[in-house]
């Protein structure tokens, strides 16, 4: 064996080494928040899982307010994202306070969330919503958001007024919409879903 084959053989090793250092904790983290327990068979999520997830594609939105934000806004990060059609009326509001103090509860956890709102230019009081809500991502409702909209799992009937259901959806960090949160889900069992994901998992 000469000197080069040696050499070569152990560059090879090194990126092999390398390589599974990288993917071995992401596939666990895909193994431990998508295969052990996140079933309906032994449902102990809050939410309805989305099976499979789906990837959802990189858009730039523009912002209620002005400005744009970046074509990988949903990944980094776990996602809360509310979609909201017309006016966001009392239940849009509990919606959204209902995802705030869910974030405020996980603590120092809190920053590997974040909270997305897509909403109409009149749907809201905009100061208002900004008070209220410092950490949302606001995203103005137009035609850009097509394309992410037609990935979300509807209720039935379809259709943009579908979204006014107070469905809650939440995005992975990899950018995969893999839960929702119909009306009737309670913020108790979201903030347990969502403990129990960050705990499980290392990337987000």
């Amino acid at each position: 064996m000469t000197q080069r084959s040696i050499h070569d053989g152990r560059q090879r090793r090194i990126l092999i080494g390398v390589a599974l250092m990288f993917f071995a904790p992401l596939g666990l983290s895909f193994y431990l928040y998508y295969g052990r327990d996140w079933h309906p068979g032994g449902r102990v999520n809050a939410g309805e899982l989305i099976e499979p997830p789906r990837p959802l594609p990189a858009v730039v939105l523009p912002l209620l307010g002005g400005g744009e934000t970046q074509p990988q806004l949903l990944k980094g990060k776990w996602t809360l994202l509310h979609v909201q059609h017309g006016r966001c009326d009392d239940e849009c509001g509990k919606r959204l306070y209902d995802t705030r103090q869910v974030r405020l509860a996980l603590d120092r956890e809190m920053n590997r969330v974040r909270r997305v709102f897509v909403g109409d230019d009149d749907c809201c009081d905009l100061k208002e919503l900004q008070a209220a809500h410092p950490d949302l991502i606001l995203i103005r409702g137009s035609s850009a958001d097509e394309p992410l909209l037609a990935r979300l799992p509807a209720p039935a009937g379809g259709g943009a007024v579908a979204f006014n259901s107070q469905r809650v959806y939440l995005i992975d960090p990899l950018g995969n919409v893999m839960m929702f949160y119909g009306p009737a889900s309670k913020p108790k069992g979201m903030l347990e879903d969502l403990k129990r994901l960050l705990r499980l998992s290392s990337i987000g």
